[in-house]
């Protein structure tokens, strides 16, 4: 998949086409890429359901005019039993990643749709809710086909999820693995985004459905109550910044990895790569990598607790010193801790020049496995990345932000044009935006190429055990060779690996034609018209 797409009237990009085709259906009945994103948002956890849910996170980038973008949180918190004496008076050391002790934070990714909505309206959007999430629920209600990447990730991850409560009943066939091209079905979850269509967002965290979610929470053992749903609420935060060569990039602040991202790509550009696809790129762009990640893991975590800011690291002057860091010929030994990570990423642009950016996840694929018996809600697992030792911004205590590895990207050329792209993928979140924006904008490779193109991962994500840099095996041998010789623990893995993640992007030029690319990695698409 190499030819990019290309339309004058809006785009469209998510890693599963129907969702993509919810988006565009909105941008033809006179939508805007909000109410777009907002129908894409409402179909991927129906109809990617491993990857993502309304029990989860999510973060939004939203521009209009050409302005700075908007930032929505919808982080959910730690619940109030949620708490180091809760898990140790379990015998635990550490939280488990599956079951019901691991959904201990709040969803907070529909408090973001009700933030997005008032936004939304302040923009002159129309479009109610009621009608955003038809596709989603028709699709719910009446089936779709599950994706080759949910047969895999339901067999590899079954023995960690069948004791999750709900779990198997939701999300095997007639008791057996489901295979890709069957048709499943998710009704409960269908009545519920209609119910949400109906008395909205928050319905989620004050009104009857709060009262049948929490009822749930209960019976499966999590400690979210019902006064934590409550207590929920979407925050509009100022976006992260950095400038580079002919465009002003934004990402997200803290508790994502955002920092992380813009680091990336203003620390590589100071080291003067002139070609793409070299030893030189490859060894610098992960070398960079290393340093923002170094950055990231000793300072990011929940805002009210860091005790450095974020700001300070996308200071020239600091990048400029952490540049000077990268020795241009050997690696830099690693690893350091990672987390792994299951989410989506899509985006949309409208003839009006309205660019989103948003990402939803659920943690690790299935997050927690708990289904919700009366919603059908898939839960997170977000909260498992807390730490119960220690004081730091990511030790466990109640009403703290997780860490999250989400963080959507925004680019505003100096030309004129905008540019939406992301990826999930944990760790590999960050290099993906890296790889897709330098080639793109840096190196003048064409979008879908750009996002094609061999990728690589320093550290694991969906559950690897290794912290290697993986590459794919569609580089030049002689660069991966040169790697090996300037001390990268180099590992080789499959062309097209969906390891790399799921990767997207749009972008509008000055002169009203849009571009769009999505992931031949995903079962996505990027539509236009």
């Amino acid at each position: 998949m190499l030819n990019t797409p290309r339309s004058l009237r809006g785009m469209v990009t998510s890693p599963h086409h129907l969702a993509s085709e919810a988006g565009l259906r909105v941008l033809r009945e006179g939508g805007n890429a909000i109410e777009a994103t907002l129908a894409m948002a409402a179909s991927l956890p129906v109809v990617y359901p491993h990857m993502n849910s309304i029990g989860g996170d999510g973060f939004w980038l939203i521009s209009a005019g050409g302005k700075p973008p908007i930032a929505v949180d919808g982080c959910g918190a730690a619940a109030q039993a949620a708490t180091v004496e809760f898990y140790k008076s379990k015998g635990l050391s550490a939280i488990p990643s599956r079951g019901p002790l691991a959904a201990n934070t709040v969803a907070g990714t529909l408090s973001g749709w009700a933030e997005v909505i008032a936004i939304n309206k302040e923009m002159g959007g129309k479009l109610p809710l009621s009608r955003l999430v038809e596709d989603a629920a028709w699709s719910a209600e009446n089936g779709f086909a599950v994706t080759a990447t949910q047969q895999e990730l339901t067999e590899t991850k079954f023995a960690e999820l069948k004791d999750s409560p709900g779990f198997v009943d939701t999300f095997l066939l007639g008791g057996k693995l489901p295979k890709e091209g069957q048709l499943m079905k998710l009704p409960a979850l269908g009545a519920t985004l209609k119910r949400l269509g109906q008395h909205g967002p928050m319905d989620f965290y004050t009104g009857a459905l709060a009262k049948e979610i929490a009822a749930d929470l209960a019976r499966c053992g999590s400690p979210v109550t019902l006064a934590d749903l409550a207590a929920q609420k979407a925050q509009r935060r100022q976006a992260l910044s950095v400038a580079v060569k002919g465009a002003t990039l934004y990402n997200f602040p803290p508790p994502t990895q955002g920092l992380a991202s813009l680091m990336i790509l203003a620390i590589f550009e100071r080291l003067g790569v002139k070609e793409a696809e070299t030893f030189e790129y490859l060894h610098c762009i992960v070398e960079a990598t290393k340093q923002a990640f170094l950055v990231r893991d000793r300072i990011v975590g929940d805002p009210a607790l860091m005790e450095e800011k974020a700001e300070h690291y996308l200071t020239s002057a600091t990048l400029d010193g952490l540049a000077a860091n990268v020795n241009r010929k050997r690696a830099l030994p690693w690893p350091v801790p990672v987390n792994p990570g299951d989410t989506v990423w899509l985006g949309a642009v409208d003839k009006d020049g309205i660019a989103v950016s948003f990402i939803q996840s659920i943690y690790f694929e299935f997050g927690s496995g708990c289904v919700l018996e009366n919603s059908g809600i898939v839960w997170q697992n977000r909260g498992s990345s807390f730490l119960l030792d220690g004081d730091g911004p990511r030790t466990l205590r109640p009403g703290r932000k997780p860490f999250h590895t989400l963080n959507p990207a925004m680019a505003l050329f100096d030309d004129g044009r905008r540019m939406v792209y992301g990826n999930m993928g944990g760790e590999g979140q960050p290099q993906s935006q890296s790889a897709v924006f330098s080639r793109y904008a840096m190196y003048g490779q064409g979008l879908q190429a750009a996002i094609t193109a061999p990728r690589w991962l320093l550290g694991k994500t969906w559950g690897d055990a290794t912290v290697t840099l993986k590459l794919e095996d569609r580089f030049d041998p002689a660069v991966v060779q040169a790697m090996r010789d300037a001390g990268h623990e180099i590992e080789i893995l499959p062309a097209f690996t969906s390891t790399m993640g799921h990767a997207g992007a749009v972008v509008r030029h000055a002169d009203g034609m849009f571009e769009g690319a999505t992931d031949p990695r995903s079962d996505g698409a990027a539509m236009g018209f």
